[in-house]
């Protein structure tokens, strides 16, 4: 192969590699409270994800966006190691409190389970009627 060939097969592989940025926003109000990886390791092309970001203990409130992105710099070290490693980085944003927890809200239907799953069905099947006609969040309690 010659010079010019080789320069410009290896321009190619470079320029095609890319990057990408992916957000997604589950609708909940932010938080100022971020966690970042820059380089969250990823293998063979991106084929073996990186591992799973634990945001339970720091995002009480639950998570209100999630960007994933392969900057220049990523790109970079993937193509200089053949992609076999192939990292990412990932910026989770944590949602803002709301106040309420589930726990201490009051369920608007209430089943036993000692009545069966005919009653379990019959109440979430209520709870979804009203959901849908109210436009609001409808819960059921289960008691034992």
């Amino acid at each position: 192969m010659a010079a010019t060939t080789r320069l410009a097969l290896a321009g190619f592989l470079l320029l095609s590699g890319g990057c990408f940025h992916a957000t997604i926003e589950t609708g909940a109000t932010p938080s100022t409270v971020t966690l970042e990886k820059p380089f969250a390791s990823a293998w063979v092309y991106g084929l073996v994800p990186p591992e799973t970001v634990s945001t339970a203990s720091q995002c009480p409130g639950g998570i209100a966006r999630v960007e994933t992105q392969q900057s220049f710099v990523n790109g970079l070290v993937g193509f200089l190691t053949f992609g076999i490693y192939t990292p990412m980085s990932i910026k989770v944003t944590c949602a803002a409190a709301s106040g309420t927890s589930a726990s201490t809200l009051e369920p608007d239907f209430y089943v036993a389970l000692a009545e069966g799953q005919t009653a379990m069905r019959d109440a979430f099947a209520r709870a979804a009627d009203q959901a849908a006609t109210t436009g609001r969040t409808v819960l059921v309690g289960l008691e034992r």
